[in-house]
């Protein structure tokens, strides 16, 4: 035992300090003390595993040196007594727990963390038909297992962790998200390969499921992809800026293939064409993203969130024409300390401006814009209210302007459902009016990974 003891606090030992030494560790940053935090709690878990088999070890060896001295037991069943019956503690004058797991629950310690997370949307009302209307999820269906998420969570070693997000459909599946983050670089730089949601705007990098709506507001459909949004295979550099005392300030810069944002338009004979926000011709024909994110606390029960945003990429029309979006957005957050379980309110907005390069006969050069402004309020422990104002013309088009409007009531039975109704006023640009009534009901199982704050 003293041996094992000496092992333990070796171990022990040895973690500190690797993680005093991580990027960040002495910001005041809330964000990277909590992912901190999470790192060690994750090695806590590894240590906790391999403690839990060395006492297995030990108790086998103890009982095996019992039995030899007994002569009356075979190796077999001395390590079956010692699975059962752990060792009696220091003075406690009885046996202790047993001690579950040893091999298996070690493994489990290095297994990633598993969760899946289901999105079923029923909608009614009136919805307009062809030509010219914008394919809205949930829009055309009346019940529709819309989304099942499964999600693959794991530190990979001390310096980066591994994240995979499946998005499985009622008739396929596929990639959402799948990347590695290397989190212990240099000069306090974070480093993502893989493919990923472009961290342009907010709503864009949301996944379905931590939305405060059921859809998405139109000017990401309009102009940034939809629900898929920018979503590609490629790499980001992330880095905290030295900023003035209670300002976090954060610059992302990401470099993609370039073929994202698909999602299907009607056509005026009534059929379907598939459009895309950047669409790579040739391998030089790479998408850019750059984010600058300012966050401060006002008070101890408000803060503010600014973003500033760029996308760069060339359009399906061929390596001759861009398309360049600038995007500003804000979050207030108001979450009073001392009643932060039954009342909080959050207001968001974001401005998008997409400048499209198209030939002569296209209508030349499009410049739109378009925006969205939401407030959510809670009202009780478990009921949230909410409204959001949509603007926005089309990307392909200027002079097509889309408005809309939604109101929603929110329920949370618990941390892992959620109920919500809405109601969703859209006035197209063909003077077509839909009045639509949405249902959504979601469930998380499993251990699923908080997204970025």
């Amino acid at each position: 035992m003293r041996k094992l003891s000496v092992l333990v606090l070796a171990l022990l030992g040895s973690t500190l300090p690797g993680w005093t030494q991580q990027p960040g560790s002495a910001s005041p940053c809330c964000e990277a003390i909590e992912q901190h935090m999470k790192d060690m709690e994750d090695r806590i878990i590894l240590l906790e595993g391999q403690v839990r088999l060395l006492k297995e070890q030990l108790a086998q060896t103890q009982a095996q040196a019992a039995g030899a001295t007994a002569g009356g037991q075979t190796p077999a069943s001395t390590a079956a007594v010692a699975n059962q019956v752990a060792p009696t503690a220091a003075g406690g004058g009885g046996t202790q727990l047993p001690v579950y797991g040893g091999a298996s629950a070690a493994a489990k310690a290095l297994n990633p963390d598993i969760s899946a997370i289901g999105d079923f949307i029923g909608a009614a009302g009136h919805y307009p038909t062809p030509p010219g209307s914008l394919i809205r999820q949930a829009g055309f269906q009346s019940l529709t297992m819309h989304e099942s998420e499964v999600g693959f969570q794991a530190i990979i070693d001390p310096y980066a962790r591994g994240d995979f997000f499946l998005s499985f459909g009622e008739s396929g599946v596929d990639l959402e998200e799948g990347y590695i983050t290397f989190t212990a670089l240099p000069a306090g730089f974070v480093a993502r390969v893989g493919k990923m949601r472009a961290a342009f705007g907010k709503v864009n990098a949301m996944h379905n499921h931590v939305l405060p709506w059921v859809d998405r507001p139109l000017v990401n459909e309009n102009l940034v992809g939809g629900e898929d949004g920018i979503d590609d295979a490629g790499f980001s550099i992330q880095r905290i800026l030295p900023a003035p005392k209670g300002i976090f300030l954060e610059a992302t810069g990401q470099v993609f293939r370039g073929d994202t944002g698909e999602q299907a338009f009607f056509l005026p004979n009534g059929g379907t064409i598939q459009q895309t926000v950047f669409t790579a011709t040739n391998k030089s024909d790479v998408s850019t993203t750059e984010h600058l994110r300012a966050y401060r606390d006002i008070t101890e029960s408000t803060n503010l969130d600014l973003g500033l945003s760029y996308a760069r990429g060339h359009n399906e029309l061929g390596s001759h024409f861009l398309t360049q979006l600038y995007g500003i957005d804000a979050t207030l957050r108001w979450k009073p300390l001392r009643r932060s379980i039954y009342h909080s309110f959050i207001g968001r907005t974001e401005a998008i401006w997409s400048q499209r390069q198209q030939p002569l006969n296209l209508g030349g050069e499009q410049r739109s814009f378009g925006m969205y402004a939401s407030g959510d309020y809670q009202l009780a422990r478990r009921w949230f209210v909410g409204g959001r104002y949509d603007y926005s013309q089309r990307a392909r088009n200027d002079s097509q302007l889309d408005r809309g409007a939604a109101a929603t009531l929110t329920y949370w039975p618990s941390e892992f459902s959620q109920i919500r109704g809405e109601y969703r006023f859209t006035r197209y640009a063909e003077g077509i009016n839909a009045n639509e009534l949405l249902m959504q009901v979601q469930f998380s199982l499993g251990a699923h990974g908080a997204h970025p704050f």
